[in-house]
Parts: structure tokens; C-alpha cells; sequence
């Protein structure tokens, strides 16, 4: 019987024969890293060394399998979220996957978040965001995986919560969960960087195995793609400009109505009736911002999409999807949330509502939500 290696990087089984197929590392390469115990496969390796992101055939289906494997099992779930972009990274209908498993919500992130916000308040506003999904957690943990913050505490918590039982890391793309098994595994082994880690959506491609010293598992499984999400609609580079690494800086500004804010070429606010407010955007501190007025917001986008408001690029301006548009009356403090780019904090009342529309590319959700600040 052939015996069979999976690459240590995203657990896919390692292959030869198909380059575009997961897992594929030439001869030549699976030899030498066989030899000395790095067995990573090629599309891993460019990843780690050069930073070279390569599309693999994954479907839909194969997600929902891995899904439906953790509902199947008597696990504990953990289920990692990202604080700046929860609403574009929840598992969509996940309480029906774990199927009464118990979910323990881990918001990774928290060190872009201004710092003046309390970890209470941040928990508290998860708690009531969680319950709108569906979702009961036993508990929430707040990390920061790129800052190893509160690991000890989050491996402290599931070893209490599992109950001797295997453990499943779920997430959708792009919310830092390969860098969080990281930081448990140097927790655990203190070996570092043992899985693929990079910016972009999908870099584990199977589910990975993590041993516990009771024969129990923790389980990474792939990033569930999330189809209303800002990165699947930019080019690598670009993703600098909608994925903070450190802690954001909100800007307030000043608007009348009959005003636009154009988040670079990727999303525009309109204020279109209401008193003058300040209103606080909350986004990458690379995202450049550019305020016009109402009437001519068209034409200026039409002129300057990919020159001055980039990103896009204006190569990439060739298959951007259009802006559409999202109409909302605010009658409280209120967050007009871009899925996977930031949001905007519109003070309201219901004497004197405010009349906005949001607008984002056609496949990106736009939401509103009680203010996380």
C-alpha cells in the first residue's frame, strides 16, 4: 500500500501528479523535504518564502462536509471571529452545524480596536450580536493571535470547557485563524510558525491535527469561504488596504447633509438629510478618504476611480463590480457596517433622524448594527 504524507502547512495530502490540484509538490522537492522533515507542498512553500498566493480547486461542498463532521461529533467548537468585521465573519447558519455542541466564541483582532474600549463592553456587545446569529456561546475569549495576546487564557479556557473531548477551530476566511492554531501550537509545543499563515482567504486547505496529551484532537479546518466579503473583491496587493494590523485611528468628520465620503474607489457614504453631525469612520488607517458634495459624487467617482481613489487600481477598475446602493433611516448612535472594509458611526435620534445611503460593490453586504463605540 503507497504510503501517503500531508504537507504540515494546510494539511492537504501531498500529491505529484497535478499542479492545480491541492497538495501537489514535485519529486523532487517531496524527497529532500521528506529527508529532512519539512514535508511542505509547493503551493505552502511559495506562500511562506515569497509570499505567492496560488488558487486551489476547493468546492463549496467540501466546506459544508467538514461542517457537518463537526456537527456530527461530541466536540467542543470553537468558533473564531474577527472583532473588526464579526458581522462578514460569522458562519452563516453555524448553529444548525454544531447541532448542540457546545460554541466557544473567540473574537481574535482585539488589538486593532482603539484601546480606550473596555474588553467588558466589547464582550457584552459580541454577547448580544452572537444571540442576533443564532448563536449561544458558553463563553467569549477576546486574542489578538499576531500579538500572542490572551493564548494562555484561551488554551486555559478550552481545556476546561472541552471536557476531555476533541476540540474544532472554525472560522471563515481571513479572520486569523491559522495564526491563532499558530500561537496555540507554540503554546502547547513551543514550536512556531508550524502552519501557513498569510493574509489571504484559504490557506488551509484539510482539516489539521493537533494531539492533546489525553489522545484528544484540536481540529483546524479550512476557512469557510464568505461570498459578502470585501477581500474576495481585491487583488493581493490591495488587501493591505481593508485587513489592519495595528490599532485603527477613527476620523470624525464634520458633514453637512448634501455631502459624500468616498472610501477610496472601494465604497462611498452619502449624508443626504439630517442636522450637521460629526460622524466617525472606522477603517485601516492606510484607507484614504474623500469628501465631495452630493450632486456631483457621480461624475467625481467616474473621473477619479483608480487615479485618486485607489484602491482599485485602475487596471483593476476593469472588473470591480459596480457600487450599489443601500438606503437607511437612523434614528439611534447606529454603525453602517461595509462587510470586510470597516464602518461608520452615525449619531441619530428619533426626533432627528438622518437620512444616508451606503454604497458598496454589487456582492458586498452593507448592515446596520447598534454601535459597538
Amino acid at each position: 500500500m503507497k504510503e501517503e504524507f500531508y504537507c504540515i502547512g494546510c494539511g492537504a495530502k501531498i500529491q505529484t501528479e497535478d499542479e492545480k490540484k491541492a497538495g501537489f509538490t514535485p519529486k523532487s522537492v517531496l524527497e529532500k523535504g521528506l529527508a529532512s522533515g519539512d514535508c511542505y507542498c509547493q503551493r505552502c512553500f511559495r506562500l511562506r518564502h515569497y509570499n505567492d498566493i496560488t488558487d486551489i480547486q476547493m468546492s463549496d461542498d467540501d466546506f459544508l462536509a467538514l461542517l457537518h463532521e463537526v456537527g456530527d461529533s461530541d466536540a467542543l467548537v470553537v468558533n473564531v471571529v474577527d472583532i473588526f468585521d464579526f458581522n462578514g465573519s460569522v458562519i452563516p447558519g453555524l448553529s444548525r452545524f454544531v447541532m448542540g455542541n457546545d460554541v466557544l466564541l473567540v473574537a481574535n483582532k482585539k488589538d486593532v480596536l482603539p484601546k480606550s474600549i473596555k474588553d467588558k463592553k466589547v464582550i457584552q456587545w459580541l454577547a448580544e450580536r452572537a444571540h442576533e446569529e443564532g448563536l449561544r456561546p458558553v463563553d467569549i475569549v477576546l486574542t489578538s493571535a499576531q500579538d500572542q495576546q490572551a493564548i494562555k487564557e484561551l488554551m486555559d479556557k478550552i481545556e476546561v470547557l472541552r471536557k476531555g473531548r476533541d476540540v474544532y477551530v472554525v472560522g471563515v476566511t481571513n479572520v486569523g485563524k491559522s495564526t491563532l492554531i499558530n500561537a496555540i501550537i507554540q503554546e502547547i509545543t513551543g514550536q512556531k510558525d508550524i502552519i501557513t499563515t498569510s493574509r489571504f482567504p484559504g490557506t488551509t486547505l484539510d482539516k489539521i491535527e493537533i494531539p492533546l496529551d489525553d489522545g484528544s484532537y484540536i481540529f483546524d479546518t479550512p476557512g469557510i469561504i464568505h461570498r459578502h466579503q470585501m477581500a474576495h473583491y481585491l487583488s493581493d496587493k490591495n488587501l493591505n488596504y481593508i485587513s489592519p494590523k495595528k490599532e485603527i485611528k477613527p476620523k470624525t468628520y464634520q458633514l453637512n447633509p448634501e455631502q459624500t465620503l468616498f472610501l477610496a474607489g472601494l465604497a462611498r457614504f452619502d449624508f443626504i438629510a439630517g442636522q450637521r453631525q460629526g460622524m466617525t469612520a472606522y477603517f485601516d488607517n492606510n484607507l484614504k478618504m474623500h469628501r465631495t458634495k452630493l450632486s456631483g459624487a457621480d461624475a467625481f467617482y467616474i473621473k477619479h476611480a483608480g487615479t485618486l481613489l485607489i484602491p482599485p487600481s485602475k487596471e483593476e477598475m476593469a472588473e470591480f463590480p459596480e457600487l450599489i446602493r443601500h438606503d437607511f433611516v437612523i434614528k439611534e448612535k447606529t454603525d453602517i457596517v461595509y462587510s470586510g472594509l470597516g464602518w461608520i458611526r452615525v449619531q441619530g435620534s428619533t426626533s432627528q433622524p438622518v437620512t444616508v445611503a451606503a454604497w458598496a460593490p454589487k456582492g458586498v453586504s452593507v448592515i446596520l448594527r447598534k454601535a459597538l463605540i
